[in-house]
């Protein structure tokens, strides 16, 4: 069964257009992990325009009180890193992304940016931090993850999402499916996301074994559209089947 974490991002970009706590971003995430979500992912950036350092504590202790997980994503960089040392959420997915960048467009070039990746994984090990390098489908060298400490790799799913339907939609899940297995074979869990939604999830799905995805400006906007409790519960239903 495939693990569903919702990216609260969205709803803390919300928070901050208005300068308070509203919407709450902690009850937020407490109400979808009540509706079955199981953990909660959170990406904040250098300029924390959406998601802030100081949400990733409180987060933490309430997935460890409900016995979910937080994923902490984000480029490995000195403030990033000692807020994740601090906190110890169960997973930090490691991703390329530079300062002022608007979304992960990207994934690692693993062998090139061994030497920076490398000691950030072993040390985050060391603290019981599973660790998810964020990839490209298409990327050659999928053993330098292994190489380098990763457990698990997290497969960027844009292009996966803009063929779905299109003439071009089986090639591309083929691409998927074939990165998935060959990082299986390494022995690396097979995480994904970005753009994944309730009309493509499914499908992408097919791929055996995808242990979790994570999921944050769709399901939001989907949550807009028909309501946290109904869109909660087809995921569940979709990650479940």
């Amino acid at each position: 069964m495939t693990q569903l974490s919702v990216n609260v991002n969205k709803i803390a970009l919300l928070r901050n257009s208005r300068g308070r706590n509203f919407p709450d971003l902690l009850a937020f995430s407490a109400r979808f992990l009540d509706l079955g979500a199981a953990g909660i992912t959170l990406h904040p950036r250098p300029d924390q325009r959406h998601a802030r350092y100081d949400d990733v504590a409180p987060l933490q202790r309430l997935c460890a009180e409900r016995g979910r997980e937080l994923n902490v994503e984000g480029y490995p960089a000195a403030e990033f890193l000692q807020v994740v040392k601090d906190a110890r959420p169960a997973q930090c997915t490691l991703v390329p992304d530079m300062p002022g960048q608007l979304t992960s467009d990207h994934g690692w070039d693993i062998e090139r940016h061994a030497a920076l990746l490398r000691p950030v994984i072993a040390e985050l090990n060391d603290l019981g931090i599973r660790v998810s390098l964020f990839v490209d489908a298409d990327y050659p060298a999928l053993e330098w993850a292994r190489e380098v400490g990763a457990a698990r790799v997290e497969l960027y799913t844009e292009r996966f999402a803009e063929s779905h339907g299109g003439a071009q939609a089986d090639a591309v899940f083929d691409t998927y499916l074939q990165a998935a297995r060959r990082a299986q074979a390494l022995g690396l869990g097979v995480n994904a996301g970005h753009d994944l939604d309730l009309h493509n999830l499914a499908r992408f799905l097919d791929i055996p074994g995808i242990l979790e995805v994570s999921i944050g400006h769709a399901l939001v906007v989907e949550c807009l559209e028909l309501g946290m409790d109904t869109v909660l519960g087809r995921y569940l239903e979709i990650c479940q089947s």
